[in-house]
Formats: C-alpha cells, sequence, structure tokens
C-alpha cells in the first residue's frame, strides 16, 4: 500500500514510522481563525533524512510540533507504525514523545541550573530509568561529542556549539527512532553549525534514526535525502 508519498510500509523493504493524513492546525476564534495548516498528508520512513524549508509562516514547526505530538492537530491524524497516536491521553502521549521521539530546538532549553551531564539524564530519569543506568549512558554519549571534560559544568559554562551538542544528545537518551530539529544551527555560527550538522549526519549513519530537519540553510537541505517545501500551509516536495 502507498502513501500520498509514494513511500510505502510492505512489499519495498521499507518500513514506515510516521503516517500524517489530512493535517488541519487552526488558531484563534469569534470570525478571526487563521488556518496554519491547510491537509497535509506526509510519510516518513525509518532512517529517512527530510529537510522542511519555507518561509516565516509557512507551517514548519507546527508541522514539526505536531508530527512530534508536542500540539494536536484540528484535524487529522498521526499515527506511528501504524497506531493512531492522538487517541492517546495526555500521560500516554507524554510516555510516547519520552520513548519516541527526540527534539532539538534551535535555543537548546537546556536547564540552567543544572550540569550538561544532569541535563542529558533528564528523559532517560523522567521516562523511569534508573540513576546509575542513566548516569552511565548520559556520560558515555557526551563523551562521544567531545564533552566528555565538560560533564559538571551548567549550560552558562559552555559556548553555543557546545549547549547544542549536549541538546543533541539529550534528545538520544531514549534511543528514539526519529529525531524532530527545528533550526537546530540558527543560532550558531557556520563553522560551529557545520559541526553539528556533521554530528547529526553521523547519527542518522550510525544508529539509523530517521530525521526531519526544518531549516533556512539550503546548504543543509541539499545534503538530506528528500526536501519538503512549505507554501501557505501545504507541502510542494
Amino acid at each position: 500500500m502507498s502513501g500520498p508519498d509514494g513511500l510505502s510500509a510492505s512489499g519495498t523493504g521499507i518500513m514506515e514510522l510516521i503516517r500524517a493524513a489530512g493535517l488541519r492546525k487552526t488558531y484563534g476564534g469569534s470570525g478571526k481563525t487563521v488556518e496554519v495548516l491547510k491537509g497535509i498528508d506526509l510519510s516518513i520512513a525509518k532512517g529517512e533524512t527530510i529537510a522542511v524549508v519555507g518561509a516565516s509562516g509557512a507551517g514548519k514547526s507546527t508541522l514539526l510540533n505536531i508530527l512530534g505530538a508536542l500540539d494536536r492537530p484540528t484535524s487529522g491524524e498521526v499515527s506511528f507504525k501504524g497506531e493512531p497516536v492522538f487517541g492517546y491521553d495526555d500521560s500516554r502521549l507524554a510516555a510516547f514523545r519520552n520513548r519516541h521521539m527526540g527534539f532539538v530546538f534551535q535555543f537548546h532549553h537546556l536547564l540552567p541550573e543544572f550540569t550538561a551531564l544532569e541535563n542529558v539524564m533528564l528523559p532517560a530519569l523522567i521516562g523511569g530509568g534508573g540513576l546509575n543506568a542513566a548516569r552511565e549512558r548520559a556520560t558515555k554519549l557526551l563523551s562521544e561529542v567531545g564533552l566528555g571534560a565538560r560533564l559538571d559544568h551548567k549550560p552558562g559554562e559552555l559556548s553555543g556549539g557546545e549547549q547544542q551538542r549536549a541538546a543533541i544528545v539529550r534528545a538520544l537518551m531514549q534511543s528514539p527512532e526519529v529525531i524532530l530539529a527545528d533550526e537546530p544551527t540558527g543560532n550558531l555560527d557556520t563553522r560551529t553549525g557545520e559541526e553539528v550538522f556533521s554530528l547529526l549526519f553521523d547519527l542518522n549513519r550510525s544508529m539509523g534514526t530517521a530525521m526531519v530537519i526544518v531549516t533556512h540553510n539550503e546548504g543543509l537541505a541539499s545534503r538530506l535525502g528528500r526536501r519538503l517545501k512549505m507554501v501557505d500551509g501545504r507541502i510542494e516536495e
């Protein structure tokens, strides 16, 4: 069975992770509604890398938030491995995000009062993991991205690139099958941004993690497997 963009979850060896069908998102009321998404159909396969580009206000971040179940659509559905996720209650939806999705934002959103190590441990602890196991995995991941000597530093003591690397590692803490990144290098200089890109690509190759990246960086977009352009709440592939 082929999806709206030609991907198939069966018969081709491609495993479909996420399917979005008829996504619409409207804000406002009392006759002043704004329709941000206007019927999005999208399929994301295991290990796939997708760039989402377009002008500001086209609906890119809204789409990413709904794909990751951070926000609910006004209508339409998102399924993960064939199971609709917006039928979940809030508790189960939070557990789903924690286990299957990793989020990276333009501003790292590290908690300023916690060290790099503590920030990275949080998803595992929230997910019910043991303290020692969380510390061991967080230490390993931080060391692999060159932050082994910065474990006890708080975000304010790290450079912008170090903060974003820590945020990416935090997103990977639960071994998610999908990374959703919203302008992950938009706050970084060119050289540091390239280092972050390289880290994301390495993770995709080594772990098979699917990535959907919202970016204004055409150089990055051209290096991803698929490029989706959003125009006025719709996708032009």
